[in-house]
């Protein structure tokens, strides 16, 4: 929606001024306009809804105004027979009213993407009808859903949750820098001995040049062999050799050393800092393309640090007190060995880019397969029960094939660039020899002799191998940028759940809830809508409702997991926001219907939540949970193996682990979410009397399909379409026939009818 404050219809979308001309009156303004982009059969049809300063008016849809021009069918509201304008959401679609004091005068339906559009006209809308016109300065800001930050209204993201942007992608090798700042010390020691290696490995071919003039070239003359002499200059040769090793090992090691950890650091920095990222971060993320940026992305960058970075700055320093050598033995020479520097440096601009973009597309590629992999290998089950594994191959195969082009691309870039370089360092090498030939048998340059010509062409055979392996570094320089920009942009991405500039601490956690008039949406789609609710201390709610009634969604914002855009949730009288998320955790247990076990033994994970406690207390929670005598039946008790995702024990025992974990940590708040819907009566019994156990003196929120399992519960809430439509206790919601008696009912004949 666009304001027109001028006073004319030009902002109005073409397809609409001739016919919002048409209906305007004279001295009329467009304030505002919205586009309804469904029917009353919600189908796709775009219509009009007007705002002027003394009405509201609509215009059918574009195919009518289309058809009919200027004489479009037009309908209109005075503002003095209109009390509000409402906009609401709910499900994906949404609805703008026209009321009135006597009913609904008009009603336009649209879908979530014309939501926030929608919900501004409504206010500006109201705002104008009450007299206030001024509306563009007073409009309230909008809130964001995710993190609850404000949105100034020129701004189409939420500037807390919307990831930094970051540099240039070659760009991003210098915000590793960051990382090796803490071991500046070393890094210099490692520089300076790779200056003195370097400067060591020049030496030997200096010694070529009196060693040819004042040995080899007097004794072809006919002069006396001159032992001493020889052997003085070849062990100058092979201590400089010798020190140049020795320096050249050290270096090596102190450089390696460093780059790994600086890998292992920003390791451990990404996955540190996707922990503390929001759930919403991960529901758009896939498994694999997590793994691959932390680990073969970094390990890109730990080669390109101890390996590439290390070869270059050898070859540039080689190149650099070369060339000065050069120079100071002969300067004509020396401007000869540079002519292949510009054609070389101009090969490598020209295909920088290509190779950065084929490196990223490879990287996102070798993620794509990786995604696959964390997909089947998990759900293998799944593959084989339904016999999909030629699907699944066929799916893998495609993935690598991804690969396989992106390495095609680069490989035809990188055929080419090679060779060229080679052959115009092999072409720079003639031309010197040549020069230099020229010179010497011309005799027009009395200072050119063959000590200089076989010194200076072992130095040009250094000069251009190291100005080869030189250019050889955009590839790999290439290829740690795109590594680098994945990570960071984990690294840039913002918690949508903050913490608090001054989280507030309580010293003693009773567990109250109050929800105040709490709203929530996904993206565009509201899921809760003006939530009231205050739960007591120790006291057990169970939520009931339909599937997509709002009741996980309630219980994530209540741990925390999204921070709620409308309302807030108060524990204890003080905003869960103003918390420490880390330490408002600590006093939360929860139980899920699919209970997720790491890899190791029992006894860890009944610790996961307090990894230093003791195996007594361990032991103790299990007994509570009613897990302690299947424990004692596995081979090794509690140091027993339960496999990834704890596939060796059944859903009944995996789901009393659960209960254990939860026991050992004392919550104060206690979150139970489907906890007995996918198991048998038996273990459903078993599991009951581990809940009893575990709810005993704790706020409970308590989810359930199946009501019998919630009797036990001090309230019922019942939720419809995000919204609380009943509370009570089991046998009163029985005796009013509304949604809860409904789900009873409907639940009673599905049980008499599976009998």
């Amino acid at each position: 929606m666009m304001l027109d404050i001028a006073g004319n219809s030009s902002q109005v979308p073409e397809c609409w001024r001739d016919a919002v001309a048409s209906q305007l009156d004279a001295g009329e303004t467009v304030l505002a306009w919205f586009e309804p982009d469904l029917d009353e059969s919600l189908h796709f049809a775009k219509s009009l809804v007007l705002l002027s300063q003394r009405r509201l008016l609509r215009l059918p849809s574009v195919a009518a105004a289309a058809q009919h021009g200027a004489q479009a069918p037009c309908r209109s509201w005075a503002f003095d027979a209109i009390d509000q304008v409402r906009a609401r959401e709910h499900a994906g679609l949404g609805t703008l009213d026209l009321l009135s004091s006597t009913g609904r005068l008009a009603h336009w339906r649209y879908t979530a993407a014309a939501a926030s559009e929608a919900q501004v006209f409504a206010r500006r809308a109201n705002s104008v009808r009450s007299g206030q016109t001024n509306f563009e300065l007073s409009e309230p800001e909008a809130v964001c859903p995710g993190c609850g930050a404000i949105i100034a209204g020129d701004q189409a993201d939420c500037p807390a949750c919307k990831p930094a942007v970051g540099p240039p992608v070659t760009r991003s090798l210098w915000r590793i820098a960051r990382f090796a700042r803490p071991r500046a010390g070393i890094i210099l020691l490692g520089f300076v001995l790779m200056l003195a290696s370097t400067s060591a490995g020049l030496v030997p071919p200096y010694l070529t040049i009196p060693l040819t003039n004042r040995v080899l070239v007097p004794f072809e003359a006919g002069a006396p062999a001159n032992y001493r002499l020889l052997s003085l200059y070849l062990a100058g040769m092979l201590g400089a050799a010798l020190l140049a090793w020795v320096l050249g090992v050290t270096r090596t090691f102190v450089l390696a050393w460093v780059s790994e950890r600086i890998s292992a650091d920003m390791r451990t920095e990404t996955y540190s800092h996707l922990q503390k990222l929001s759930l919403e971060f991960f529901g758009g993320k896939r498994t694999g393309d997590l793994m691959s940026r932390i680990g073969p992305d970094t390990d890109r960058i730990c080669t390109f640090l101890s390996v590439n970075l290390l070869d270059f700055c050898t070859d540039v320093l080689m190149i650099t007190l070369t060339t000065a050598t050069l120079f100071s033995i002969d300067p004509l020479l020396a401007l000869v060995t540079l002519c292949p520097f510009p054609l070389i440096a101009w090969l490598i601009h020209s295909v920088r880019g290509r190779l950065r973009r084929g490196f990223d597309q490879g990287g996102r590629a070798f993620a794509r397969m990786t995604s696959v992999l964390a997909d089947t290998i998990p759900g293998i089950r799944v593959v084989k029960a339904f016999a999909q594994e030629q699907h699944e191959i066929d799916r893998f195969r495609r993935a690598n094939d991804g690969i396989l082009a992106a390495n095609d691309r680069i490989n035809s870039t990188w055929s080419f660039f090679g060779p060229t370089v080679a052959l115009l360092t092999e072409t720079g090498l003639l031309v010197v020899w040549a020069a230099g030939a020229y010179r010497l048998l011309s005799r027009i340059d009395p200072a050119m002799n063959v000590g200089v010509l076989v010194g200076f062409t072992n130095y040009i055979g250094r000069f251009y191998t190291r100005l080869d392996s030189m250019s050889r570094m955009v590839s790999a320089t290439q290829r740690a940028a795109a590594g680098a920009q994945r990570i960071f942009e984990i690294l840039d991405r913002v918690p949508s759940v903050p913490e608090p500039l001054n989280p507030v601490s309580l010293e003693q956690f009773h567990g109250g809830i109050e929800l105040q008039n709490v709203g929530f949406r996904y993206g565009n789609r509201p899921v809760v809508e003006g939530v009231n609710l205050s739960i007591r201390p120790g006291e057990m709610i169970g939520l009931v409702g339909p599937s997509g009634a709002g009741k996980s969604t309630l219980v994530n914002l209540v741990c925390r997991f999204y921070d709620v855009g409308e309302g807030a949730i108060k524990v204890d009288g003080v905003d869960v926001r103003s918390f420490s998320v880390h330490e408002y955790r600590r006093h939360i247990g929860i139980v899920l219907q699919e209970p997720f076990l790491f890899y190791g033994t029992i006894a860890e994970n009944i610790a996961y939540g307090r990894p230093d406690t003791s195996r007594d207390e361990v032991i103790a929670a299990a007994r509570a949970a009613r897990a302690h005598e299947f424990i004692l039946r596995l081979p090794d008790g509690y140091d027993s193996l339960v496999g990834e995702r704890g596939q060796s024990l059944s859903g009944g025992e995996r789901q009393r682990i659960s209960i254990a974990r939860a026991l050992l940590i004392d919550p104060r708040i206690l979150i139970l979410d489907e906890a007995t819907s996918a198991v048998d009566t038996e273990t459903e019994r078993e599991i009951q009397e581990a809940l009893d156990n575990l709810i005993q003196g704790r706020t409970t929120i308590a989810i359930a399909h199946r009501l019998s399992t919630l009797r036990r519960a001090d309230r019922l809430v019942v939720m419809e379409r995000g919204r609380i439509v009943e509370v009570g206790q089991h046998g009163e919601l029985l005796k009013t026939p509304g949604a809860y008696a409904r789900l009873h009912q409907a639940q009673l004949e599905l049980a008499q009818g599976a009998i």
